[in-house]
C-alpha cells in the first residue's frame, strides 16, 4: 500500500503526525504542502474518498483563512469554487493529510489514524 503524507514541516501537529508514522513503522511519501500544493483535481478526489464535508479540508485556524474572511464566504461558494480556492495555496489546506489506497485522513487524530492505518497494513 502506498501512503502520501502531506505536511508543512514547521507545523507542530505535522511533526507529531510524522513521528507517529515513523514510530509505527509506516512508510510514506512526504510532500511539502506549501511547495507542492495539491491541485483541485487531487483535492476533489481526496475529498470524495474521505467522506468528510469539504469544509474539513480548510485550515480554519490559518491566517489566510481569516484574512480572506472565508468563514463568511465559503457558504456562498460552489464546491468547484472551493476546490479551486484550496488549490491556490497550500496554507489554506488543513494538514496533515494522509492519502491511502482507499482512505483519506485530514488532521491528526491518533485514534483515527491507529484505526485506519493499522487496518491497512
Amino acid at each position: 500500500m502506498s501512503i502520501l503524507f502531506l505536511q508543512y514541516p514547521p507545523c507542530s501537529t505535522c511533526k507529531r503526525a510524522q513521528k507517529w508514522l515513523d514510530d509505527h513503522g509506516i512508510s510514506y511519501e512526504a510532500r511539502h504542502i506549501k511547495e507542492q500544493n495539491p491541485t483541485a483535481t487531487e483535492l476533489e478526489t481526496w475529498y470524495k474518498k474521505s467522506g468528510l464535508p469539504l469544509k474539513k479540508f480548510f485550515n480554519t485556524s490559518g491566517n489566510l483563512y481569516k484574512e480572506q474572511n472565508l468563514k463568511d464566504r465559503l457558504p456562498e461558494m460552489t464546491e468547484a469554487e472551493q476546490l479551486e480556492l484550496l488549490a491556490t495555496d497550500g496554507m489554506l489546506v488543513k494538514r496533515p493529510i494522509v492519502v491511502g489506497d482507499d482512505f483519506v485522513l485530514v488532521g491528526f487524530k491518533e485514534v483515527e489514524w491507529e484505526d485506519k492505518l493499522n487496518m491497512s497494513l
